[in-house]
Formats: C-alpha cells, structure tokens, sequence
C-alpha cells in the first residue's frame, strides 16, 4: 500500500537525524560546551548558543508526557487511521520528542506510560520513528 501522509522535509539542518532514523537509531543533538541536549535541531545550542553541537544516540527509552487522540482526519492521508494519537515522548535523556504511539488503542494509551522507540519504514530511504508500549 502505497504511503499518503506527508513525507518529512530532509534539510541539511535535519539530515543526520533522518539518516539516524533509516538506521534504526533516534538522534538528538547535544553542546560539546555544556553537554545540553535537545529536539528538534536547530544551528546552536538553546542553553549556552554555542554552534559547537553533534548529534548523539538516545535509548530510545522514555514515557508519554502529553498525548492527544484525533477523531477528525485533516488530512487526506491520515482518515483510514482514525483515531489516531500524537504525543509527546520525554526521553530518558530529558529531551521532549513528538511522534505517534503505535501498537495500542489510542484510548489506552497513558501519561506516564513507559514506551520505546520503533522505526516505521516508508521506502528505502526514509524511516518515521514511533513508539510503542515498553
């Protein structure tokens, strides 16, 4: 079946992450000067702005922060999957990713719950990461 959702928008800002993603692994950027972590990326660091920043490996661990569950499609793509949830991820590094939880009723799914990252392959270069029930 082919995919009609939106394809993520690859820049040179957030290929590595994208390129993270095709290889299973979630990426985060990280301040060599102070060690902050962050998502999504931006050219310097949020706390200190240095420009001295790389991309780092997560767990991919962490617990749904904030979660909301859609009964209206907006768009075209996403009507067959009604309901469907977004929400936002804490991960075990601090850092807020958001994504959908997979793998559970939306109605089920819970602030607090433990979840870990999965990666839904599209085609052969793109990889969207998810998360499902720990």
């Amino acid at each position: 079946m082919a995919y009609d959702k939106p394809m993520p928008q690859v820049t040179e800002l957030n290929r590595l992450f994208w390129e993270g993603a095709r290889r299973h692994e979630l990426l985060v950027q990280r301040c060599h000067p102070c060690g902050h972590m962050w998502f999504p990326p931006l050219p310097n660091c949020t706390r200190c702005l240095s420009t001295d920043i790389e991309w780092v490996a997560t767990s991919g661990r962490g617990t749904v922060f904030s979660v909301i569950v859609y009964h209206q499609g907006w768009l075209p793509g996403y009507k067959e999957d009604l309901p469907y949830d977004v929400a936002i991820v804490e991960l075990e590094e601090g850092v807020r990713v958001i994504s959908n939880i997979v793998e559970i009723e939306p109605e089920r799914i819970e602030i607090g719950m433990r979840v870990v990252a999965t990666f839904d392959d599209i085609d052969e270069e793109t990889s969207i990461p998810r998360f499902k029930p720990a």
